[in-house]
């Protein structure tokens, strides 16, 4: 099968999740024989034209007028990407399917749709209602106008979690039969390489008595980091010996700044701005947790990453993190936007490492058995299949009954109590461990 893959970002032009997972979805596809092919935007000093595991990747260039703004810089790139596309026929090479990712490729997607007359496939990684928790002005409205439009002109809709596929029939009332839930998934044996000295290293960061807590991720305000900061004071209250390291960068980074200043945290909180993949695993490595308070997480790969990673993770339980982490067996997760809530958590896994090891095994168990991209490539392929077929086969499916009957697994209910004690010490007893407050993760 030829396919077409039309992608605003593609490693290494690295924005958010975005890049990596179609660059992941795009390679496992490749590995099972189809010929593969994606249009993307270029990078500094990068080549126009590279072949990245058997994936062809093609990068328009931004040599344009100058924009008047950022809807103009959009409408140019797509119409490069129909140049481009273009050329490939020419060439003699038509695509079978055309699978565009986000409304950034959205017009470029339906006018070769239209033109080659070849099916065209969405996956939608996030809405802009969702981002904003609403639409407050005409770009976000028009934004999400063209998510609408890009729905409504593929023939099949894939979204990455169920809690999407809810999102996408309220907003845009989707139709149930164009919908599909396909996870994203993480490559293992990625976070296999860091640093060769990782006592050296984590000596930047903490001393050796101290415990890391970890953040990656954009500083957006839908990741809520500004939660992480209102918590850090009721943890360190509890763990005085406590760092905290904050990665990525991001419009609400001087803020951030600000408010660690503001609240006398720049001791104990370290931004370290973007870094690098070897950067990321080795602190993946030293931290004791990772913590992610999403605010709106379509699906939440930074998990993914982290317990691939083998660190114990702290969420909050929303959009495709509550379907990820189960808490209490692979993870822990906290009421979103809530610091007491999330100071808690972070608190129960520095302290109790017994019930942090029993939570970090069990995440890279279900890492392995349901977040491989040979399975999910597979998958892909089944629904290319379903729509060259026109199949029923699929369309029987209850959407509805399977949102709203998702198992919820236990989770945190209180900010205060004994809750987590019990969970603690029930752990402990059924490993015959105890709690050690100076041990670090054993991962290195």
């Amino acid at each position: 099968m030829k396919i077409l893959v039309l992608s605003w970002e593609y490693p290494p032009k690295v924005i958010g999740g975005l890049a990596r997972a179609v660059a992941n979805l795009s390679e496992a596809l490749a590995a099972r024989g189809h010929d593969v092919r994606v249009i993307s935007g270029d990078y500094p000093n990068g080549e126009t034209v590279e072949i990245r595991e058997n994936v062809r990747v093609d990068r328009v260039n931004s040599h344009h007028p100058q924009p008047l703004n950022f809807l103009d810089s959009v409408f140019y790139f797509n119409f490069q990407v129909i140049e481009r596309a273009m050329k490939f026929l020419a060439e003699g090479w038509e695509w079978d399917v055309i699978h565009a990712h986000d409304w950034l490729v959205g017009h470029a997607a339906k006018v070769l749709k239209h033109g080659v007359q070849k099916p065209m496939i969405a996956t939608i990684h996030a809405t802009e209602w969702g981002r904003n928790s609403g639409l407050h002005n005409d770009l976000q409205r028009h934004i999400s106008d063209v998510e609408w439009w890009l729905t409504y002109e593929a023939y099949a809709v894939i979204c990455c979690s169920f809690y999407m596929c809810s999102e996408l029939q309220r907003i845009f009332q989707v139709p149930q039969d164009k919908l599909f839930v396909i996870p994203n998934g993480v490559k293992t044996e990625e976070f296999n390489t860091v640093v060769a000295d990782l006592l050296g290293f984590r000596s930047k960061y903490a001393h050796p008595d101290e415990k890391i807590v970890y953040y990656v991720g954009r500083l957006v305000f839908e990741k809520g980091v500004h939660v992480l900061l209102d918590a850090i004071p009721k943890v360190l209250a509890r763990i005085p010996n406590t760092r905290f390291v904050i990665a990525g960068k991001g419009p609400n980074e001087k803020e951030l700044h600000h408010c660690a200043t503001k609240m006398g945290l720049t001791s104990r909180v370290h931004f370290t701005g973007f870094i690098d993949d070897i950067v990321r695993n080795s602190l993946y490595r030293i931290a004791d947790c990772a913590v992610f308070p999403s605010l709106y997480e379509p699906f939440g790969i930074v998990a993914l990453e982290a317990m691939a990673a083998g660190t114990p993770v702290v969420v909050s339980d929303i959009g495709g993190f509550a379907e990820i982490i189960q808490h209490g067996k692979n993870g822990l997760t906290t009421y979103a936007g809530n610091s007491q809530s999330l100071a808690d958590n972070i608190t129960a896994m520095l302290q109790a490492p017994v019930l942090a090891q029993k939570l970090r095994e069990q995440a890279y168990e279900d890492v392995i058995i349901k977040y491989q991209w040979s399975k999910i490539a597979e998958i892909t392929e089944q629904i290319f299949n379903h729509i060259f077929s026109k199949s029923e086969t699929l369309d029987e499916r209850d959407m509805t009954r399977r949102m709203t009957t998702t198992i919820r697994y236990d989770r945190y209910q209180e900010t205060g109590g004994d809750y987590l004690n019990q969970m603690i010490a029930k752990t402990e007893e059924s490993l015959g461990g105890s709690r050690d407050e100076s041990s670090n993760n054993g991962w290195w």
